[in-house]
């Protein structure tokens, strides 16, 4: 049995997507990394788009570890396509952000998406270039008490702030950690038992773990802010809304887990 604490990519699409929709715009073009994450992103997220009454206006798919997204970049901007989603990770994110301002996607009125995109990711392009993308996280340094006090142990080790990745690692070794001390074993079965009985403190908010195993949290989505507006380091997001964790997930039986049968 298995304990899934980061974000997923029906999240990250389906549930982002379908929140972006409503507020940004309906027609969409997405840039997607060439191989099964990708793949998983569009279907679920252009599903996302239909259901919301949008368009997919078109799709294309470049080779991992890219540099040059000029092709695919100049597709999306001809698709005229009010929003223009990455679905890719790290360096192609941050490749691809970057050359949407040499094409002016964002002057000529598209917005762009990082599909899957890290407080790191934004700190590499810079908020020049990164203004205005949106984003989607479980975690935000800058959010409230519970995640600075975190963030502020992390910073005073590694000089800078943490991920939502490493937020979410954490919070999945500390509640493991509290179940062993409940259960008073490390046997797994039991452990793993023990980790759904009790209540998951998830940087101050309320979480649970289904029995498929996936630990369900609310999901914030960000705009990334004007250089002007951040007011000191790694102040970078502003918070947009707050998607609620049933509607963020997948619902636990249309996953397909044995767990639920």
């Amino acid at each position: 049995m298995i304990t899934h604490w980061a974000d997923d990519t029906y999240a990250l699409s389906a549930g982002l997507v379908g929140e972006l929709s409503q507020k940004v715009g309906k027609d969409w073009f997405f840039v997607a990394v060439d191989y099964s994450f990708g793949t998983a992103m569009v279907k679920d997220a252009s599903k996302a788009v239909t259901d919301a009454g949008g368009k997919v206006l078109g799709v294309v798919r470049y080779p991992f570890n890219t540099t040059d997204f000029s092709s695919f970049l100049l597709a999306a901007q001809n698709s005229g396509a009010r929003v223009v989603a990455l679905a890719g990770t790290g360096a192609d994110t941050v490749n691809a952000v970057k050359q949407t301002h040499e094409f002016g996607l964002q002057q000529n009125g598209q917005t762009v998406v990082g599909m899957l995109t890290f407080i790191s990711d934004v700190h590499s392009i810079g908020l020049k270039d990164a203004q205005g993308m949106y984003v989607a996280a479980q975690y935000y340094w800058d959010d409230d008490d519970h995640t600075r006090a975190f963030a502020k142990r992390f910073f005073a080790i590694e000089k800078r702030e943490p991920t939502k990745l490493q937020a979410a690692t954490y919070a999945a070794v500390l509640h493991y950690l509290k179940a062993i001390q409940a259960s008073g074993t490390d046997e797994a079965k039991a452990v793993n038992a023990e980790m759904r009985k009790l209540p998951v403190d998830f940087f101050g908010r309320p979480a649970h773990i289904r029995a498929d195993g996936r630990v369900i949290y609310d999901l914030s989505v960000y705009r990334v802010k004007k250089p002007e507006a951040s007011k000191y380091p790694w102040d970078y997001y502003e918070k947009i809304s707050v998607i609620p964790g049933d509607k963020a997930f997948r619902l636990e039986g249309e996953g397909g887990c044995k767990l639920t049968q």
